[in-house]
This record gives structure tokens, C-alpha cells and sequence, in this order.
């Protein structure tokens, strides 16, 4: 059957972006579980932010991560899991999640560039999410303020923005805004950016991006729009820089759920709820990793819930009720 429908002004009317398994988040978690839904001939489709957007991808070395020799880099890691998960077949996209229906048989997944059908969702976004908002945040968002650049770029078009963040999804989303935008002033909390060597060689090389290191984003400021953001350098005054859009992409230590809209059920803490097979509590959604905050936050935990996730995947779209799994 061929379905088509529009959201958000996308259509879809062939089955194209159709998957048996769609993974949300390409961490430790996510990838384990690409590599095994993928090899067991289901068609997997991982959609993450970069590299260096989760836990892992910052971290700078690695030396207890079982059959890898170290030290070696968190983002090193995470581009061996990869690929090997692509070497069974399965996809790999960057791009942000901005919401998901996942209340029916087929789950709908609404991403910055496009959308995605798949029978099986996997939840494994991590544990970076932020409680607390720059002065400002809240009361512009929508209005100057997002975090999708790939969504809202377009309206910013020879305009001045900032983007505020070091990691690959920051510089990734930087480089996208430079289609449109007349000046990109990248704001980067670290004296150093956490993002792939070739992505902050991009950055450097781009004249329409001006970065400023070692400089924390004070205030977002506006009259029902984004006027301008208050920066202060950590060696020097604060100072006003004028834009008209502010990216946010700064990273706690929360669960990331916000784009689950309230679909499913969470602890008090905001934690994902789920069974022993890893389901959630809706049908064909499972989640792993530290959305849970069942575990200590290691990558080999990590690594087996994507695991227990992908067998009981694989059972769900082949109706069956003992998994088959293949330990070649």
C-alpha cells in the first residue's frame, strides 16, 4: 500500500523514507543496536545529530571499552561502531528530531529535512539535555530563538544570527546556516571546540562564521523578537553583539525526551519507563541507554541495552515470541 500524507510541508507519497526500524541518537546505544537489527536483515535507519553531539563523542579518552585497545577517543569509538553498523546495511543521516507520532502501528518520525516512517522505534538520545536556560531563552523561543537550524534557517536570510555551542551538531549547524544567513558569530563556552578536526576546519575556512572562543552566552535579548545576545569572554569585558536569531546547542546532563512530546510515560525525573525487552510504554517504542537512569553511564552498558532493544525489535516486526539471534 502506498500512503501519502504532508507535515510540516513534507510529502510523502512513496515509501522511500519507509524502514522496519528507526533508531533516534548514534551513541554507543544506538549504534549496538543498528548493528544488530541490521543484521538481521531489517531495514535500519539511525538518525543522530554527529559524532561528538553525545556522551561519548566528547569524551577524549577511552581505555576500558572491552576488545578496543586504548586510549582512543570517544568519537573515534562511536565512528568504529558505525561502521560496522553500516557494513550490516544499516543508514546513517544527520539531522535533528523535532517530534514523532508514535501511537499506531506505523510510527511517523518529523525530522529537520525531512520525514520517516518505521514499524520500530528505538529511543536512544542520551542524557545531555538542559534544565536551565540563558536569561532570555525562554521568552524568544520561536521568536529569534531555536534549536534547529535546518527547520528555521531559512527565515534568517541575510541576516546576522549566532550559534551558540562546540560540538559537531553546533559547527554541523553553523556551516547550514551560512546558505542563508549574512554573518554566523559562533559562540563557543571552551577555549577549544569538541567537534571533529575536518567540521572545525570547515568552520575556520568559512568566511561568513566568526568564532569566538572561550566566551559564555550571558543573555538572549529582544522586544518580541531577538535583538542582540549579551557574551562575556572569559578574559574581557561583556560585550553586545547584534543578531536577529540565536541557535542554542549547549549541552546538561538530562534526559533528552522534550521531541517525545509527552507520548510516553517517565519517572518524576523525566527518565523513559520501560520492560525487561526494553519496550516503552507504547508498542514498537523501546528505549535505551541514559534515558533510562537505571545504570552507571558507561559505554558497554550502553552498548548491551541497545542489544536486549534490537532482539526484542526484531521480534516485534516478525510477530514473534522467542528471539532468534545469530552469534556468529
Amino acid at each position: 500500500m502506498t500512503f501519502e500524507l504532508n507535515i510540516n510541508g513534507f510529502s510523502l507519497d512513496n515509501q522511500a523514507n519507509d524502514y522496519d526500524v528507526i533508531i533516534i541518537g548514534g551513541g554507543p546505544a544506538g549504534t549496538t543496536a543498528a548493528i544488530y537489527t541490521a543484521r538481521s536483515e531489517l531495514r535500519t535507519l539511525v538518525i543522530d545529530k554527529g559524532l561528538t553531539a553525545g556522551a561519548l563523542g566528547v569524551t577524549s579518552k577511552i581505555s576500558n571499552y572491552p576488545g578496543v585497545p586504548g586510549p582512543i577517543s570517544g568519537a573515534k569509538l562511536v565512528e568504529i561502531m558505525r561502521e560496522q553498523a553500516e557494513s550490516f546495511g544499516a543508514t546513517f543521516i544527520t539531522d535533528k528530531v523535532v517530534g514523532l507520532m508514535v501511537d499506531g502501528e506505523q510510527k511517523e518520525i518529523i525530522a529537520g529535512t525531512g520525514n520517516y516512517r518505521a514499524k520500530v522505534v528505538i529511543l536512544a538520545t542520551g542524557a545531555m539535555g538542559r534544565t536551565s536556560t540563558v536569561k532570555g531563552e525562554e521568552a524568544l523561543l520561536g521568536r529569534g530563538v531555536s534549536y534547529c537550524a535546518t527547520c528555521d534557517g531559512a527565515f534568517f536570510r541575510d541576516q546576522d544570527v549566532a550559534v551558540i555551542g562546540n560540538n559537531d551538531e553546533a559547527l554541523e549547524e553553523a556551516l547550514f546556516l551560512t546558505k542563508y544567513a549574512q554573518t554566523v558569530h559562533l559562540i563557543v563556552p571552551t577555549p577549544e571546540l569538541k567537534a571533529r578536526d575536518v567540521l572545525a576546519h570547515e568552520v575556520a575556512e568559512n568566511p561568513k562564521i566568526k568564532v569566538r572562543l572561550a566566551t559564555r552566552l550571558k543573555e538572549i535579548v529582544g522586544n518580541g523578537r531577538v535583538e542582540h545576545i549579551l557574551i562575556h569572554p572569559r578574559q574581557g569585558e561583556p560585550e553586545t553583539v547584534p543578531v536577529t536569531g540565536a541557535f542554542v546547542y549547549l549541552q546538561g546532563s538530562q534526559p533528552i525526551t522534550d521531541f517525545l512530546m509527552g507520548q510516553l510515560a517517565t519517572t518524576a525525573e523525566g527518565c523513559l519507563v520501560v520492560d525487561n525487552d526494553m519496550q516503552t510504554s507504547l508498542p514498537g517504542v523501546f528505549a535505551v541507554g541514559d534515558l533510562l537512569c537505571t545504570h552507571i553511564k558507561q559505554a558497554v552498558v550502553a552498548a548491551s541495552d541497545g542489544v536486549l532493544a534490537a532482539v526484542a525489535a526484531d521480534k516485534y516486526v516478525n510477530g514473534r515470541k522467542k528471539a532468534v539471534v545469530d552469534w556468529g
